[in-house]
């Protein structure tokens, strides 16, 4: 009998990508003995379609740039390739017919569980693989356990918390910081770093 590959997956708009990302993925990989984690860059999202997003190009090259250096993580397009909204579930669904003898373990931070009802069809979606919740750290995470009980029963899904001291990073912080001309070094790869300002991204 074959044993059944696990894959992580870290979805997000990635602008930029952080270090608060690749330790969540690297975190997740070890305590749940991924055998690799995908990083799938958001191509048009749903929530955020009137926001400035950069163009798919800057975020690929950042995320290939963060990622390129551990032997474990790849980028994968699936999403960027679409020319129609993305939504998880359909990534999620791709990926199963695609990939047979594989358990999915879907990355996430609290902040995108706790608005998970704003997802399409995320009761469905929920009973399509595992996922991996990230608590912030410093922060009381009663509402987000009682979350996690009561969707693990109703959805029928498997919801794991990923028990890391994880950084306290946002993207929206590192284009604030850039546009204040304020450093942004250990916040992103120095890789990620470098692009961002050869590339004059978020001024």
């Amino acid at each position: 009998m074959l044993t059944r590959k696990r894959i992580g997956i870290m979805g997000g708009t990635f602008d930029p990508i952080h270090n608060g990302h690749l330790l969540m993925a690297e975190y997740s990989r070890i305590q749940f003995n991924l055998d690799k984690v995908l990083f799938i860059p958001t191509g048009i999202p749903p929530h955020k379609e009137h926001a400035k997003i950069l163009p798919n190009k800057y975020r690929y090259d950042m995320v290939l740039l963060a990622i390129n250096s551990n032997e474990n993580f790849f980028l994968s397009t699936i999403e960027m390739d679409r020319k129609e909204t993305t939504y998880t579930i359909d990534t999620i669904n791709l990926l199963k017919s695609l990939y047979k003898d594989v358990d999915f373990y879907f990355i996430m931070g609290s902040d995108s569980l706790l608005q998970i009802h704003e997802w399409k069809d995320y009761k469905k979606l929920l009973g399509l693989c595992n996922f991996v919740v990230a608590k912030r750290p410093g922060y009381n995470n009663s509402n987000l356990d009682r979350l996690i009980e009561e969707l693990s029963s109703s959805c029928n899904s498997s919801i794991y918390t990923l028990e890391a001291s994880l950084l306290d990073i946002s993207s929206s912080e590192i284009r604030n910081r850039v546009s204040k001309n304020l450093p942004i070094s250990y916040l992103v790869p120095e890789s990620v770093e470098r692009y961002i300002y050869k590339n004059n991204l978020y001024r």
